[in-house]
C-alpha cells in the first residue's frame, strides 16, 4: 500500500477508538497503521505483504504489552478511592438529645457535624457515641 493508505487507515482506527466505549483494541490497530506508515514513506520496508506482516506484528505485538498496564492505569483512578481521613469507630459528643433513627448536630473534632442516631437507644446531650458510619456529610451514631 502507498504510505499514506496507512497513514489514513492509522486515522480512521483511532477515530473508530473514540467512538467506541472502551476496550481499547482498535487503538493498538490504528497506531500499528501509523508506524507502518511512517516506515513506508521513508521506503525501509517494501512490498505489500512486508508491509502487512509488519502491521499484523506491530498491532498484536503492542496489544499484548500496552493494553493491560494501560486498563489498569485507567481503572485504577475509577476503582481507588481518594485517601481521605475516616472517622469510623472516632467519639461524637450530641449536642442536644437524639432519639433513635433522628437527626441532630454532634461535635467531633472541634466541628459540629449533621448526625443520625443508627442506635435503637435515644442519645442523650452530651453522651459519648461512636461513629459507626457515614451517608455523605451526615455521621451516621450509635451509643458506646
Amino acid at each position: 500500500m502507498i504510505w499514506w493508505h496507512w497513514l489514513l487507515l492509522g486515522l480512521l482506527l483511532l477515530g473508530a477508538e473514540m467512538m467506541t466505549p472502551g476496550g481499547f483494541y482498535i487503538l493498538f490497530f490504528g497506531l500499528a497503521a501509523l508506524v507502518v506508515g511512517a516506515i513506508a514513506a521513508l521506503n525501509l520496508v517494501q512490498g505489500e505483504s512486508a508491509q502487512w506482516l509488519l502491521f499484523s506484528g506491530i498491532a498484536v505485538a503492542s496489544l499484548l504489552v500496552f493494553r493491560g498496564p494501560l486498563l489498569t492505569r485507567i481503572n485504577a483512578s475509577k476503582t481507588t478511592p481518594p485517601d481521605v481521613d475516616s472517622m469510623l469507630g472516632e467519639i461524637a459528643i450530641p449536642i442536644d438529645t437524639l432519639a433513635a433513627g433522628a437527626i441532630g448536630k454532634v461535635e467531633l473534632r472541634g466541628t459540629t457535624w449533621s448526625a443520625r442516631n443508627a442506635g435503637s437507644t435515644p442519645l442523650n446531650k452530651g453522651q459519648r457515641s461512636k461513629v459507626t458510619g457515614m451517608d455523605g456529610l451526615t455521621l451516621q451514631i450509635s451509643g458506646e
